[in-house]
């Protein structure tokens, strides 16, 4: 079985031809909906994680907080998520995709409103921790419905639904940072915690009424109702019962081989994996890690300090600022959604690595001569944020969750998540102090020298997916079990 440099399998005509679809996706309303309401979910995680930004200002002085303490409570988050991380897929399978969702609601609307209630450093880290169960179910169980709900030729719109929202979240908490930064000190920061508690209880309704993903539903041996759910997420042009047949076919074969290979997911992800699933996971966990070594977390919680450090005194000027990082890094992941079932995912990414390398060579540049014309900084922070946000932010959500057969999805979406908030987590707690060691412009040729890596590890290693069904994505990565 060969591979050409597209990742695109040249064996298994017959395969291929019934599991393929064409380049230009077909739209299903029913499937949009579903998927949206399930990557609503994150806006929370995307608001809580970026308030902090502005919101620290406003916390350091009135709870009297150190450098050390605002560090620690801005990246803690990260940490705290691994625990409901690792064990998302585990819950996942256990309450089905869509009972998960309501849950991860139902914390992030406990953790907002006990941020905005806490009196001392223990007691926000408390709600961080809180929050931080919401938040990881969210991350690892919302791509895995998409992903599972979505016909084959829409998957790439789908699943990157997530990270648009979690970018709406990014670009509301900046907005709230700015709309309350005039109230009153000690008030201002807990109304922008607040706000957040009253979308999750919504949320958790909506949940309620999606249907529970087809896949799962046959791994309970509930087939008439996986049928029902197929049917209405057909990848035909009308609602076709011999599509979801064909579907429904496929992903009973996939958990016949579930019942007859599996040896416990965690076993055969980690300890003894097949060649073809230890390239899908080395492929997930390398994107994972270069999507945070790449430094956007420095840039969504620091970029207020950032253009302090070019020169832009005016607080007003920082947060509005930090305003067009979200309006930007938001309308451009709307443009990788658009692409990515038409050119792909591979030449984005590309694109993307090799852009991210580019612009973070540029605001390092910038930091280094332009100190005194922020200008210069607020371009090149802009431009990394589009080149970012049209491939390697959304995309290697949409992989994490592609490419791990059935038996593993849900375990093997958590993995790389884990490894993505780990990764997030040093990014996040260690800028300050790695600004003060090596400089602020030092820190950004670092993470560019990581983007370098990173667009050399997407040509060597990642695959194209783009139009293949779930079941079919293993071919990709057979080729090392014939060797």
């Amino acid at each position: 079985m060969s591979r050409d440099v597209d990742g695109v399998t040249r064996a298994a005509p017959l395969l291929l031809s019934t599991s393929v679809t064409e380049d230009v996706p077909r739209w299903n309303t029913f499937a949009f909906v579903c998927a949206t309401l399930a990557s609503m979910t994150t806006i929370l995680m995307g608001y809580n994680l970026a308030l902090m930004s502005g919101a620290q200002l406003f916390i350091r002085e009135d709870l009297g907080l150190s450098d050390t303490q605002v560090e620690v409570l801005a990246g803690s988050i990260n940490a705290f998520m691994l625990a409901s991380i690792l064990t998302a897929g585990w819950m996942a399978d256990a309450l089905g995709r869509r009972g998960t969702l309501v849950l991860a609601n139902a914390f992030l609307m406990a953790g907002a409103l006990a941020m905005s209630l806490g009196g001392n450093f223990t007691e926000l880290m408390a709600a961080r921790f809180v929050t931080s169960i919401g938040c990881g179910f969210s991350r690892v169980v919302a791509p895995v419905y998409n992903a599972e709900i979505s016909p084959a030729s829409m998957r790439g719109v789908l699943t990157s639904l997530l990270d648009i929202f979690i970018n709406v979240g990014i670009l509301l908490a900046y907005v709230s940072n700015y709309a309350f930064a005039s109230m009153p000190l000690r008030l201002g920061w807990r109304v922008m915690y607040a706000a957040g508690a009253v979308p999750p209880g919504l949320l958790a309704g909506a949940a309620m009424a999606m249907p529970e993903s087809p896949r799962w539903l046959v791994l309970r041996g509930r087939h008439a109702e996986a049928r029902a759910v197929l049917v209405r997420t057909s990848d035909a042009s009308s609602h076709d019962a011999d599509d979801a047949d064909l579907r429904l076919d496929e992903i009973k074969q996939a958990v016949a081989k579930m019942t007859t290979r599996s040896s416990g997911a965690w076993r055969e992800l980690l300890l003894k994996p097949s060649a073809s699933v230890r390239r899908a996971v080395v492929v997930v966990i390398g994107l994972q890690f270069f999507h945070h070594a790449s430094g956007m977390e420095a840039v969504v919680l620091y970029s207020p300090l950032i253009f302090n450090r070019a020169g832009m005194a005016s607080t007003a000027a920082v947060l509005g600022a930090t305003v067009a990082v979200g309006v930007v890094k938001t309308c451009f992941i709307l443009v990788a959604a658009l692409l990515s079932d038409r050119l792909g995912r591979r030449p984005l990414l590309l694109f993307s690595t090799a852009g991210v390398a580019v612009t973070l060579t540029s605001i390092a540049i910038a930091l280094c001569f332009f100190r005194t014309a922020p200008a210069a900084c607020v371009v090149s922070v802009l431009a990394f944020v589009a080149a970012f946000s049209v491939g390697l932010g959304p995309l290697v959500s949409t992989y994490n969750a592609e490419v791990m057969p059935l038996r593993l999805r849900a375990q093997g979406a958590g993995l790389g998540v884990a490894v993505n908030r780990v990764t997030c987590g040093v990014v996040s707690m260690t800028f300050i102090s790695l600004a003060e060691w090596i400089t602020m412009p030092g820190c950004f040729f670092l993470y560019a020298g990581a983007a370098v890596v990173a667009c050399v590890f997407v040509y060597a290693l990642v695959p194209e997916t783009k139009g293949r069904s779930l079941e079919n994505i293993d071919v990709l990565f057979a080729d090392d079990d014939q060797s």
